[in-house]
């Protein structure tokens, strides 16, 4: 209980937040992280390598050091450490591009009528949102999400399991950026893939597979997961953000898909936000639903116990539940008798 009686904190926080991305765009669209990184600290310096007036960078630089993100002393600005290494263009986890999906206008559009959706129980800006037919925001996404997805699909990789020098025919479904199925490729040197999505979306997969050296062994299959033939037989298949988008049923479906284009003993690994059972924690992953209340029609972030169900009703024998931090995300590996 707060002893000092009720507080408005929490109202005015969440009600003014579009400001916090939208001062955060800002910078990063001016290059104030990098331009700091590479030293020029005062507002005077700052302004002329942003372009930028002395006042507007004198009071974005200041609310971006209330929220934390900078740091100022005697009249000059400094980078956190988390800064420095998500937010400055010369670092190699730079993460600013992300700005270009998640606060694409699609996206955007989708929660401000989210009154509506909730009345509806699902996105009420189209029939289906973000999973319409070939929808070019699934471009923006691969190109976009790829940082942030590096550290995930190392973890995902380290679920494969087996010997690391094994031939593996690996199916990425819903590919997008790729970097699933190439991580299972740098760390099993045997291993095949075959990257499934939409031919507008395997072109940025393709770029990362040649960027990365393996496109010897990286086949396209261009398509919906539903109607395109996944041929087979694979040892592993990988369902990295995808289930999250459909209802239960449509998840058994393609569960029982993937069950079919799987070898004797093969197994699926699943990557998703999963809450625990009370749906609300932990905050980061279970805020997800929210996510998939506006923009789709009938996705969710489903716990580790539907999880199990869907993958139960498809034929599979056993599933496992892996915690991955420091991410939000957590994998079920489900195998194949």
């Amino acid at each position: 209980m707060n002893s000092q009686g009720p507080s408005p904190v929490l109202f005015f926080d969440t009600i003014s937040a579009f400001q916090r991305s939208e001062a955060l765009r800002a910078a990063i669209e001016l290059d104030l992280f990098t331009h700091i990184a590479a030293g020029q600290t005062s507002v005077d310096q700052l302004a002329q390598s942003c372009q930028a007036a002395p006042r507007g960078v004198r009071i974005l630089a200041d609310y971006l050091t209330i929220l934390g993100f900078l740091r100022k002393q005697n009249g000059r600005y400094e980078l956190t450490p988390d800064t420095n290494t998500f937010l400055n263009r010369q670092s190699p986890a730079y993460l600013g591009g992300v700005t270009e999906f998640l606060l694409t206008p699609q996206l955007k559009e989708c929660f401000a009528h989210l009154t509506a959706a909730v009345r509806r129980g699902g996105t009420a800006v189209s029939a289906e949102g973000t999973v319409s037919h070939d929808n070019p925001i699934w471009v923006a996404f691969a190109r976009a999400m790829g940082p942030i997805m590096q550290l995930p699909a190392k973890l995902l990789a380290g679920l494969v399991g087996g010997n690391q020098q094994q031939p593996l025919r690996v199916l990425d479904v819903a590919a997008g950026h790729g970097l699933f199925g190439l991580a299972v490729a740098e760390s099993y040197p045997r291993a095949h893939i075959t990257a499934l999505d939409w031919a507008n979306v395997l072109a940025v997969a393709n770029e990362n597979a040649k960027r990365a050296g393996f496109a010897d062994r990286y086949a396209l299959l261009p398509g919906s997961a539903f109607d395109t033939d996944w041929g087979g037989p694979y040892d592993v298949v990988l369902l990295t953000n995808f289930l999250h988008h459909f209802d239960a049923d449509t998840c058994t479906k393609l569960a029982a898909k993937v069950h079919a284009a799987l070898a004797p003993n093969g197994r699926a690994i699943t990557l998703e936000f999963i809450p625990d059972a009370d749906r609300v924690n932990p905050p980061g992953t279970a805020t997800f639903a929210l996510t998939m209340l506006a923009t789709t029609a009938r996705g969710d972030a489903y716990t580790f116990a539907e999880y199990e169900r869907i993958f139960a009703q498809a034929g599979f024998a056993r599933n496992e539940f892996h915690a991955l931090p420091p991410t939000t995300q957590q994998a079920v590996v489900s195998y194949k008798q």
